[in-house]
């Protein structure tokens, strides 16, 4: 299971603005396997992929926002053969979708982007915040509505369990009907206090052995760690993460 944590860059955003190159070497030394791109902060794709290349990290997916990935569908193509992945995730939705109509326009919209990429092995995923609990489509929550796991519905996830317990729904609960459908899941704790903030790994109220278990049981390819806020230095917050998922890889092989 070690070789599928992979660090989510947005934690490191202001990091990789100096020093992109420099943040992928420290990753690398760090002990982890992968990471997920999230924009290229002034780098070009030759660049950062010459770099993992050099340091033998993989990607693990590429978020792309919307409008990327309507209008430069090539472009992102290009950058995803770079980087060596095939799972491409839209990560977010302007306020404007956040409504019935906007969220049944979204889920149009990336089947038809989802059915032209698949005949070039390319998956396209979806990645939650906590907004989407907040409108009910055809009787259940918006993100339930784009992600339903029924036959004609390419929209793979990307569940951020975090962002499931920000809206009060249980992690492991959620991601039950995904199995099978969720190649990159992301993990991120919460801290166990009024704020509710974001923490590192096994340091906040998220049991994340349970998810873990699943994970290896449904089919993920990657655990994505993200921390959008950080109380310390970006790249130790990620150190104390990588040490609490290594320590529960241990035990699940001991368990067996």
């Amino acid at each position: 299971m070690r070789h599928k944590f992979a660090a989510q860059l947005f934690t490191l955003r202001a990091e990789l603005e100096k020093d992109f190159p420099g943040v992928l070497r420290d990753l690398k030394r760090m002990g982890w396997q992968a990471v997920q791109i999230s924009g290229l902060r002034g780098y070009t794709a030759e660049e950062i992929s010459q770099v993992l290349r050099e340091t033998g990290l993989r990607t693990a997916g590429m978020h792309i926002g919307l409008d990327m990935i309507n209008n430069e569908l090539p472009e992102v193509l290009r950058q995803a053969e770079l980087f060596g992945t095939k799972d491409l995730v839209v990560p977010y939705l302007e306020d404007a979708l956040r409504t019935e109509l906007g969220y049944r326009l979204v889920k149009s919209n990336l089947n038809d982007i989802a059915r032209r990429l698949k005949p070039l092995g390319y998956t396209l995923s979806y990645h939650n915040h906590d907004f989407e609990f907040a409108t009910d489509v055809e009787g259940k929550d918006a993100l339930r509505f784009m992600l339903d796991p029924a036959d004609g519905n390419e929209i793979l996830a990307e569940i951020d369990v975090y962002w499931v317990r920000k809206a009060g729904r249980d992690p492991l609960d959620y991601i039950q009907p995904y199995a099978g459908r969720m190649p990159i899941i992301h993990l991120k704790d919460m801290t166990d206090d009024e704020e509710q903030t974001f923490a590192e790994i096994g340091t906040g109220m998220i049991d994340f052995l349970p998810i873990l278990r699943w994970g290896e049981a449904s089919g993920v390819n990657w655990y994505a760690v993200e921390q959008d806020v950080c109380q310390q230095s970006p790249l130790d917050a990620l150190q104390i993460s990588l040490d609490h998922l290594h320590r529960m890889a241990d035990r699940m092989d001991k368990e067996g």
